[in-house]
């Protein structure tokens, strides 16, 4: 048997109050007494009430649905290890304030695919928040150019509120760190073109100078992140040169996996013959041996705030802050850079 629907009527015989005063009352209306709000709010949960969508969105003008515009150039979807648990946070505080959140179509090989615009005025989106994304394709360009609440994850984008991670701060700590265990020849394998590459590798190179530190070209190379094949290759280049490392620092914590792997494969020992650092905190930094020293990027902080800033931009326009949030991190030591003579 279909369960009933509970109505407005039903919430107003429970609470001996008028149909008018339980509307007033789950509308959050001034002229109603806190006490009844209370009362009408928790006998409607007892019944287990819900307004009607369709209802709400006539009232409100609002469909109380968000977009999520995720891409990364792996293609891993919500895989990934990073971004997984920022879009968890994200969605987790959408719910609490009662929006539902929906995945932006996008797959391009598909002939019928609408542009990312496209597709959120046609879902009715009140806002988008978009993370790991060309930010130069047009179509990401169009939608953040538009008249829609879009909030960006790890990316500073025109006049758009923006969560981003500390990585200046994360990668000083990082570097400075390894200089600290005596560390000279430090080589890095950065990722591929953004923001978030370029605040990191500035860093880098800022904070090993300040430490008068001279880092040859040959120890700085590139590679997609999470791409576990390309630092395996790119590690065994910097063993091989005249002059190797003794501390490899890796896009990502699972990019650390592919160099871990290819130091392993000369018979070669982490931290004991050559040290390695990640970044990002993931799950599987602390579950390998060694214990890979990293940066853990707070992930629940970035979503949640993610999500309440563009709620704010959904119900609250003229009194929300565009601004540049930034979330610090934490540097986690580990056990994979060996502290050595710093003469080495």
């Amino acid at each position: 048997m279909a369960k009933r629907i509970v109505s407005l009527k039903d919430i107003s015989k429970a609470c001996g109050v008028s149909i008018a005063t339980v509307s007033k009352a789950l509308n959050g209306h001034n002229d109603i007494s806190q006490e009844t709000k209370e009362r009408v709010k928790e006998v409607a949960e007892k019944l287990g009430y819900h307004p009607n969508a369709a209802a709400q969105a006539l009232k409100t003008n609002r469909s109380n649905n968000i977009g999520v515009l995720f891409v990364d150039d792996a293609n891993s979807g919500l895989t990934h290890d990073y971004f997984s648990h920022v879009l968890d946070s994200f969605k987790k505080k959408a719910e609490q304030e009662g929006f539902d959140i929906t995945f932006i179509n996008a797959d391009k090989t598909r002939p019928d695919r609408m542009s990312y615009l496209s597709h959120a005025i046609y879902r009715g989106f009140d806002g988008v928040v978009i993370a790991c994304v060309n930010f130069r394709d047009p179509q990401v360009e169009e939608l953040i150019r538009s008249t829609i609440p879009v909030v960006t994850i790890d990316h500073a984008f025109y006049n758009r509120i923006a969560i981003v991670s500390d990585n200046i701060n994360g990668m000083k700590e990082l570097a400075t760190y390894v200089y600290e265990q005596g560390h000279r020849k430090i080589a890095y394998i950065h990722g591929l073109e953004s923001s978030v590459t370029q605040a990191r590798l500035s860093c880098f190179y800022k904070t090993l100078q300040e430490f008068g530190v001279n880092i040859p070209d040959e120890y700085v190379k590139c590679a997609a992140y999470r791409d576990t094949a390309a630092t395996f290759r790119l590690t065994e280049e910097l063993l091989d040169l005249p002059e190797p490392p003794t501390c490899i620092m890796y896009p990502d914590d699972l990019s650390a996996l592919g160099g871990l792997n290819a130091i392993r494969q000369r018979g070669l020992r982490v931290p004991e013959d050559i040290s390695i650092a990640g970044y990002d905190g993931i799950d599987i930094s602390r579950r390998l041996s060694p214990i890979i020293t990293t940066v853990a990027q707070d992930t629940d902080m970035i979503g949640r705030t993610a999500a309440a800033k563009l709620i704010d931009l959904i119900t609250n326009p003229k009194a929300t802050i565009i601004e540049q949030i930034v979330v610090e991190g934490k540097l986690q030591k580990g056990e994979s850079v060996a502290r050595i003579d710093s003469n080495c």
